[in-house]
C-alpha cells in the first residue's frame, strides 16, 4: 500500500511540475501578446493624435532640424535653425508649382503614392548604385515631420502609415503647406521663405519662375547643390522644373 501511494504522491508531482511549467510557458505567450497589442494600440493612438494636431498646429520642429544641429556642433559651428513658417496663401503660387514640376507632378491626383515612380525608382535602383527614390511630396512630407533620417525597410513601413493618416486628415493643402516649411533648404536652412530670403533676398511670394525653380532644384541634395551657384546638371535640371512649370500650369487646391 506505502509503495502505491508514494507512486501515486511521485506521480502527482510530476504532474504537477509539468502542469506549472505549461502554465509558465502560457503566462509568458499571453503576457508578450498582451504587452504586443497594447504597444500597437499605443502606437497607432499616439500617431493618429499627432497627425490630428499637427492638422491645426504647426510642427515646431524635426528629428532632421535636430541632427542636422548637433552636426553642425560637431563641426565646430554655431547651432542653426533658420524657418519662417508662412500659411498657405503667404508661400507663393510659383513656388507651390515648381515643387509639384520638380518633386511630384501627379501629387494632386495620387492618393500619397506614385506607384509609377516607385517601379522606376526600383528599377534603376537595380542597375545603379546611387539610390533613386520615388517618394512623393506626401511621403516625404510624413519623413520630414514624423520620422527620423536614414533608409530602412521599417521606416519605409512608418512613412507610408503616416502617408496616409496624412492623406486622410489633412488634405493635399495641409501637406504642401508643411512640406514648403519644414524641408530641408541649405546648411541650417529649412522651408522655402527662409531659402528664399537667404538666397535672393525677399519673400517666397515674390519668387520668379526661375527662382522658384532654381530653389526646387536643390531639394534632394540641399547641402551640396546651390541655388545661387549651380552646376551645369543643376541648371539643366532647372530648365526642366520651369518647362514642367508650363506645362502643369495653375494648381487647383
Amino acid at each position: 500500500m506505502k509503495t502505491a501511494r508514494n507512486n501515486n504522491s511521485s506521480q502527482n508531482r510530476k504532474s504537477g511540475a509539468r502542469n506549472s511549467k505549461g502554465f509558465f510557458k502560457g503566462g509568458i505567450f499571453r503576457l508578450i501578446f498582451r504587452t504586443i497589442k497594447l504597444l500597437f494600440i499605443f502606437f497607432v493612438g499616439s500617431s493618429v493624435f499627432f497627425v490630428v494636431l499637427y492638422r491645426f498646429v504647426n510642427p515646431p520642429i524635426t528629428f532632421l532640424m535636430i541632427q542636422r544641429g548637433f552636426e553642425r556642433k560637431a563641426a565646430g559651428k554655431d547651432w542653426k535653425i533658420d524657418k519662417q513658417w508662412k500659411n498657405f496663401d503667404e508661400i507663393g503660387d510659383r513656388m507651390k508649382l515648381a515643387a509639384v514640376a520638380a518633386e511630384d507632378q501627379t501629387f494632386l491626383e495620387n492618393h500619397g503614392f506614385d506607384f509609377n515612380a516607385i517601379e522606376k525608382a526600383y528599377k534603376k535602383n537595380e542597375k545603379s548604385k546611387k539610390l533613386i527614390g520615388g517618394s512623393t511630396i506626401s511621403q516625404q512630407t510624413a519623413k520630414n515631420v514624423f520620422l527620423w533620417p536614414g533608409r530602412s525597410i521599417i521606416r519605409k513601413g512608418f512613412e507610408a502609415w503616416f502617408t496616409l493618416l496624412m492623406e486622410v486628415f489633412w488634405g493635399k493643402k495641409r501637406i504642401m503647406e508643411v512640406y514648403l516649411n519644414v524641408i530641408e533648404t541649405g546648411d541650417g536652412i529649412y522651408g522655402v521663405e527662409a531659402a528664399s530670403q537667404a538666397y535672393f533676398h525677399k519673400p517666397a511670394s515674390q519668387l520668379t519662375n526661375q527662382e522658384a525653380a532654381a530653389i526646387a532644384v536643390i531639394f534632394p541634395s540641399p547641402l551640396k547643390w546651390s541655388a545661387t551657384n549651380p552646376t551645369r546638371y543643376l541648371r539643366h535640371r532647372q530648365y526642366l522644373i520651369m518647362k514642367n512649370m508650363r506645362r502643369l500650369g495653375p494648381l487647383e487646391f
